[in-house]
Order: C-alpha cells, then sequence, then structure tokens
C-alpha cells in the first residue's frame, strides 16, 4: 500500500472511530437520564462560606459556581442560580463543595434604620467607592437613596465609558472595605432589584470604578 493510501486509510479510520465515540457517548448520556433524570443547575460552594457573611456579588462570583448534576441528586430546596442566594446570610458555615440551599440561608440581621424594602429588594453588598461625599452634610448616609455609577475600562485607546448601574437605589449601611482603605473603598449594602444586582455583579468583575453618588434628598 503506498504512503497516500495509508494516510487516507489513517484518516478513514479515525472519522470512523470519531463517530463511534459520539455515538456511544450519546447513548450513555441518554442512559443516564433515563436511570437518574435530567440534569438541573446546581449552586455549589467553590470555598468555605462563613456564618454571618452575606453572600455578596464579589463572593458569589468568586466562590459559588453552579453545576449540573442529574435531578436525582438534587436535594430538596437547592439553589440554582448565584442571584438567588445574594444579600443572604449562611445560618451556620457551609463547607465547600457542599450544595448551597435556601434552607441554610436567611436575611442579614441589621441594627440600623433605613427604608423598608418593597417591589422584590433585597440587601446586597458591593464594594464602592466615593461614599465620603454621602457624609458631607454631617448627617448619616444611611437610610438615603443613592446612584451607583459604573465607570468601564478604556478600549482601544479611548476613554472608558461612565453610566448609573442602579438609580435612587435605598442605602442600608456602610462598612469598612475587606481591602483596607486602598483607593477609599468601602462596604455598601443596598437594596437592590435582581436585575440591579447581577449588573452589579459583572460590574464588580469588569469595571474600573463602582461609585456611589448622593441622591440630593432622602
Amino acid at each position: 500500500m503506498s504512503r497516500r493510501a495509508r494516510a487516507i486509510a489513517f484518516g478513514v479510520g479515525a472519522l470512523v472511530a470519531a463517530i463511534a465515540a459520539g455515538v456511544i457517548a450519546d447513548g450513555y448520556g441518554k442512559s443516564v437520564a433515563r436511570g437518574y433524570g435530567a440534569l438541573r443547575p446546581v449552586l455549589v460552594a467553590a470555598a468555605q462560606l462563613p456564618a454571618g457573611k452575606p453572600v455578596s456579588p464579589s463572593v458569589a462570583e468568586a466562590d459559588l459556581e453552579v453545576r449540573r448534576v442529574p435531578s436525582r441528586f438534587v436535594p430538596a430546596g437547592a439553589l440554582g442560580d448565584p442571584a438567588e442566594a445574594l444579600g443572604l446570610v449562611p445560618a451556620a458555615p457551609i463547607p465547600s463543595g457542599a450544595y448551597l440551599l435556601a434552607a441554610q440561608l436567611r436575611p442579614p440581621r441589621t441594627h440600623h434604620s433605613g427604608p423598608r424594602l418593597s417591589g422584590g429588594r433585597r440587601p446586597v453588598e458591593i464594594t464602592v467607592g466615593g461614599a465620603e461625599a454621602l457624609g458631607l452634610g454631617g448627617a448619616s448616609p444611611v437610610g438615603s437613596r443613592v446612584d451607583v455609577v459604573v465607570t468601564t475600562e478604556p478600549r482601544d485607546g479611548g476613554i472608558g465609558r461612565t453610566y448609573v448601574a442602579a438609580a435612587g437605589v435605598p442605602l442600608l449601611g456602610l462598612g469598612p472595605s475587606a481591602e483596607g482603605d486602598a483607593g477609599g473603598l468601602v462596604e455598601a449594602t443596598l437594596g437592590l432589584t435582581r436585575p440591579q444586582a447581577l449588573r452589579l455583579i459583572a460590574a464588580e468583575s469588569f469595571a474600573r470604578q463602582v461609585t456611589v453618588m448622593p441622591r440630593g434628598g432622602r
């Protein structure tokens, strides 16, 4: 057999093997689905979640992951989306690799007065800058409404885009940032709707800066 004929035969054999492997894998997947149920997204802790610490957008991004598991193995009350855990607090430590269950999480206990949340809002903690401007009048800014402004990184030598990611949201609390005082960053607890929370989760990943600005009245 010539070298060219051998190469063609080898190529045909590899193609047949690939097709056979695909058929076998597809058949195995269907067999698993029949035996254990369709795959469902399940939220899993990629690192230990300490008790009493709210699930902020940065925690959701770094320490939570979504896996697809046969429905037979999904425990009752398992969450399937990081947004479902935002702003909630583990009642007890959740170890790495464990499923996140609704029964494990509770709303945070607040020790301040502020606007009551409505319209599907929930407390969400994010790292922001610009908070020093909120207290210029001398009164505590907690309980006021603020705008959350995002500035993106410059692209192609241009300038970053600046836009309001969440307008007129309740400011529920302010505290020191986990990153210390670098850059004037603080942890702000805001009353956010789910779309606003998801926008800010994304912003903490790609934005150059996330800033809170006073709205000019309570």
